[in-house]
This record gives structure tokens, C-alpha cells and sequence, in this order.
């Protein structure tokens, strides 16, 4: 139908209809308001509830007044917790991303602004003032981007939603007890939508048990202090388990006949076993035959950078459980402390998206390799999945989707699309 004729019969619907439609729109309008008070009256309902448990749990009824009843439901923070990324991100895109030039300059600039605190930090908890920098520049580019989220609201907005109410419920509660102790203001608790605070990010039950008091001033405060903020993140990082001494890890060179199934978490070996398998720091001097615990990954596969993890990486991982973001922490600190950054060439990958990955899960369920329901997540049952396909097939088995593996299996990626054959 061309434009004019279209807008034509349009018109003169909506002409001789328009009683019709009118009608039509007001019903629509009209039950979305009843959908909306529902859903006001149930939040409303629900911070009462709130209310009744905080003061039981000892919060004044001086705060509950001033607080609970300007709690306001963010919308947002549902959609953003419903809400699944379009693409899969790979190592070389979140890498480049996070430990920039700008970081690294940025961090040092830091060191030299808090280097004698950062210094009595490290000989009082162990850890390097590299690491606590590299870990603050990660979470908020120094302080420069704490969130936008109001905390309280966000967290009474999780606690009021059944998906996971029981461990919002407790946050949010620790978090207007952490507002009375520390004697903050509610409109001053801005940060992520699920409520993490102030320059290092800290959940309100990770502020309340580990943040403390670095600049002397007798009140703990994450989002003004970046003493306070250092300090805790230290404090944070000694009671997780940080080994006093250890590197994070490092990049490391493997040798062209590594069995990349010996890569991995599960394979935790002695440092002088590494060494003995031909396994060299990145510049390809030796490795070292101590007994420290370790293990080899490879983000990107094969093609990509290697890394040799120690005991201290986990404790990144504690921190916020990924490899990508317990890598970049530990590159990071060590490019501020003044080394080069990894040596290989990142690989040059596709943007794969949730579906490139649910055809690549599909397939290899239907070739008899269970990988679980496909959901576009690339977690350990996919990595294995593929894994055992590269054993089947004489290919080098570093559980990673390569280009090699998604043109072995039929699938193709073409701007960001996926077909199947």
C-alpha cells in the first residue's frame, strides 16, 4: 500500500471511529492507572513490612520516619535486573576497555597524592598500594563515577520484588542501619543499581563489616573519603585471605606442545611443575621452581595472551568472581607500579552475541556433547562442552568458541547475526 492511500484509509477510519477509539484509549489509560496503584499500593505495603523488621532490629523510629516514607519504587532498577546483554563480551573487548592508558597514568597520579597512606596500608594489610589503585581505578575511575542510583530506593526496590527479596531485604536493612550509624543522608547514598557505594563499590553488609575510618575524622564514609576509601578496600582485601608478599599472577609464554586441557582452575599444580612443563614468564625468562600453588588460563584460547594465576588472583576473584575483572586488576596494578602490560597481541574476535552463543550451546547438545539448557551464557559446562568437541575432532582443546570451532560446527556470524545450517 503506497504512503498516501494509507494515510488516507487511516484517517477516515480514525474519522468514523473515533467515538470507538476514544473509548478504546481511555479504557487502556484507565486500567494502566489501575496497574500502576496496584503496583504503588504493593510497594507501599511492602516498605511498611520494612519498616516493622527494622524496628525490630533496632533501628530508631526517628530514622524509620524520615526515611520509609520516602522510599520511591525505580522502575529502572527491575529492568536493568531483568535485562540480558545483547553480546557475549569477549576477553580482548573487556580488557581494552579497563586497563587503559588513562588508568594507568591516572593511577600513578593517585600513588603520588596518597603514597605515604598507601604505604603504611600495605605494611599494616600486605597489600601493594599498586593493587588497591588498580582495584579503585576499576570500580569508579578513581572516584570519578560512584553511580547514579539512589541506594535506599534501589535496594527497597529489590527487597520488594520477589525474585530476590531475602538477600535485598538484609541489604537494604544493614544499609539504612550503616545510614543511622554513620550518620549519613539518604539523598547523599547514590551508587549502582543493586547498591553497591562510594569510591570502591561495597554492598552495605561489605561497608558495615570492613570499611573503617582512614582520614581520623570518626565516621566511616565511602563516597567522601578516599582515605576512608583505601583503607577499607586494604582491610577488605587482608580479610578475604590476601597473601602477604604474592603476586597476583602473571603472563606467561607456553610451550608449543601444551596440552591446553591442562588449563584451568581444576588443574591447580606446584609452580616447579609449570616450569618443568616449559611454561616461561612472557619475556621467556624461567619461571621459578617454587611450591606455590598454581594454574594456567587462557582467556581469549589458545590464539590469545596466557596467564599463570596464584593463590591472590582467587582473592580477586572474591572480590568480584570473574577472571576478566581479576586479570585486569592484576595488569592494572602492575602496569601503575611501572611494567609494560601483557606482551602477546590480543586476537582480533567477533562481537558474538547471546544468539551466536545459543546456536553454538544447541549444536553441540545435538551432537551429544551436554552443555546444559542453551541460555548464551559461556560458563564452565559450555567450556567443557566445547572442550571435549575439540578432543573429538583433533582440534586444540582449550575450551574456547573460536572462529575454528564456530566454522567447524556450521555456524556463522554475519554482522552480528547467526544462521545455522
Amino acid at each position: 500500500m503506497r504512503l498516501a492511500s494509507f494515510q488516507s484509509s487511516f484517517l477516515s477510519t480514525f474519522s468514523l471511529k473515533g467515538g470507538l477509539l476514544r473509548t478504546s484509549f481511555a479504557i487502556l489509560f484507565s486500567g494502566a492507572l489501575v496497574s500502576n496503584a496496584s503496583a504503588n499500593e504493593q510497594f507501599a505495603s511492602c516498605t511498611a513490612a520494612l519498616a516493622d523488621k527494622a524496628k525490630q532490629e533496632g533501628v530508631s523510629q526517628q530514622i524509620i520516619d524520615d526515611v520509609f516514607p520516602r522510599l520511591i519504587h525505580q522502575d529502572r532498577v527491575i529492568e536493568l535486573d531483568r535485562s540480558q546483554p545483547e553480546f557475549v563480551q569477549t576477553f580482548p573487548g573487556y580488557f581494552s576497555k579497563r586497563v587503559t592508558d588513562w588508568r594507568t597514568e591516572k593511577g600513578k597520579e593517585m600513588y603520588a597524592k596518597h603514597e605515604k597512606l598507601l604505604h603504611e596500608l600495605s605494611d599494616k594489610y600486605g597489600v601493594p598500594p599498586h593493587y588497591l589503585l588498580a582495584f579503585w581505578g576499576l570500580e569508579t575511575n578513581f572516584g570519578s563515577y560512584k553511580g547514579k542510583m539512589p541506594v535506599l530506593d534501589s535496594l527497597a526496590t529489590l527487597a520488594c520484588d520477589k525474585r530476590r527479596s531475602k538477600y535485598f531485604t538484609q541489604e537494604f536493612l544493614v544499609a539504612v542501619k550503616l545510614m543511622e550509624r554513620e550518620k549519613l543522608q539518604k539523598e547523599d547514598m547514590i551508587g549502582s543499581w543493586a547498591g553497591a557505594m562510594g569510591h570502591t563499590q561495597f554492598m552495605p553488609s561489605a561497608y558495615t563489616h570492613y570499611a573503617i575510618d582512614g582520614d581520623g575524622d570518626g565516621q566511616i564514609n565511602l563516597w567522601a573519603s578516599e582515605e576512608d576509601a583505601l583503607s577499607s578496600a586494604a582491610n577488605f582485601l587482608a580479610s578475604l585471605g590476601w597473601e602477604r608478599s604474592f603476586r597476583w599472577g602473571r603472563e606467561v609464554q607456553l610451550p608449543e606442545n601444551f596440552d591446553y586441557q591442562e588449563s584451568g582452575y581444576k588443574n591447580r599444580k606446584p609452580l616447579s611443575e609449570w616450569h618443568a612443563q616449559g611454561v616461561k614468564k612472557a619475556d621467556g625468562s624461567e619461571l621459578g621452581e617454587g611450591d606455590t600453588t598454581a594454574y594456567v588460563i587462557v582467556p581469549a584460547g589458545h590464539n590469545g595472551p596466557a596467564f599463570i594465576a596464584y593463590q591472590n588472583f582467587r582473592v580477586i576473584m572474591r572480590w568480584n568472581n570473574s577472571e576478566f575483572y581479576a586479570i585486569a586488576v592484576g595488569v592494572l596494578a602492575d602496569r601503575i607500579s611501572g611494567a609494560t602490560g601483557i606482551k602477546a597481541t590480543l586476537p582480533d574476535l567477533p562481537a558474538y552475541n547471546r544468539k551466536d552463543i545459543i546456536a553454538l550451546q544447541s549444536k553441540l547438545n545435538d551432537l551429544g556433547f551436554d552443555v546444559g539448557k542453551p541460555d548464551g551464557i559461556i560458563g564452565p559446562a559450555t567450556r567443557e562442552g566445547i572442550r571435549n568437541y575439540q578432543i573429538s575432532n583433533n582440534m586444540i582443546a582449550d575450551g574456547f568458541p573460536g572462529l575454528e570451532v564456530m566454522a567447524a560446527l556450521d555456524i556463522s556470524i554475519e554482522n552480528g547475526t547467526t544462521s545455522q545450517s
